[in-house]
């Protein structure tokens, strides 16, 4: 069950393999079956099991599966499925350092680690908190709309910059970046919001991109091409810098 403690010493039980629609999806899934069924109801079978077919992938495309999230106050988890992209020292985006008229503090304007994750359709859109903390910024920067994968994406295209900082002042910067299909982001928290670490921070519809900003004097744990699973995945422990190689086979 949700909220089950769970370790590395054998405790706790297997969540459950039968994931939940999340409530975003619900809506989309059911009006393309009701569609479906009215097309059967005219006997219009051409229409009607290509429809039946599609309310089962937004189903799929909306699942929200529990996650075993890693209690330890040094990690930093994956908030994203999918596959690491790029991993890149920069400076962390504007939005997130200028002063926003709330007196308090955004990310300092030093070179971070920034760790691109690429969600494809058949990966879960369900966005995660990195870290436990308060989000203290949510900025929302309309934008184009092209390939996530692409380096430029980070700063082209239509995103969301989500700020959290933890009761010791460790922040993360998470980014949601619409793609080519994905067409719409959406934010479950605002600011003065208090999370725990991996629960549901929102998703985005349809293909997208996350970037992740890591804290000053802090490295990646994960690799180029690597499969991350949201809430799950280590990403990083804050102030480690280690020097990791994988061989893809």
């Amino acid at each position: 069950m949700a909220g089950d403690l769970q370790d590395n010493h054998g405790r706790g039980d297997v969540p459950s393999s039968i994931p939940r629609i999340h409530p975003e999806g619900r809506k989309f899934g059911l009006a393309v079956l009701g569609v479906s069924l009215l097309a059967a109801w005219f006997a219009w079978e051409t229409i009607a099991w290509p429809l039946a077919f599609l309310s089962l992938l937004v189903f799929a495309f909306f699942r929200d599966p529990e996650r075993v999230v890693p209690q330890d106050d040094r990690f930093i988890v994956a908030p994203a499925d999918g596959k690491v992209v790029q991993i890149a020292e920069v400076e962390p985006p504007r939005e997130m350092v200028v002063d926003d008229g709330s007196g308090i503090a955004g990310l300092a304007p030093v070179p971070v680690t920034r760790i691109s994750i690429y969600l494809s359709l058949m990966d879960v859109h369900i966005n995660r908190t990195p870290i436990g903390g308060m989000v203290r910024r949510v900025v929302y920067i309309p934008g184009k709309f092209l390939n996530s994968d692409l380096d430029k994406a980070s700063e082209d295209n239509e995103r969301q910059h989500i700020l959290i900082e933890r009761s010791d002042g460790v922040k993360v910067g998470v980014t949601q970046i619409a793609g080519i299909i994905a067409r719409r982001i959406v934010a479950f928290a605002k600011p003065g919001d208090t999370l725990g670490v991996g629960q549901r921070l929102g998703m985005i519809r349809f293909g997208s991109r996350v970037d992740v900003y890591l804290p000053a004097g802090t490295g990646s744990y994960v690799m180029i091409g690597q499969k991350v699973v949201a809430g799950e995945t280590v990403l990083a422990a804050v102030g480690s810098q280690p020097l990791l190689e994988g061989v893809s086979q």
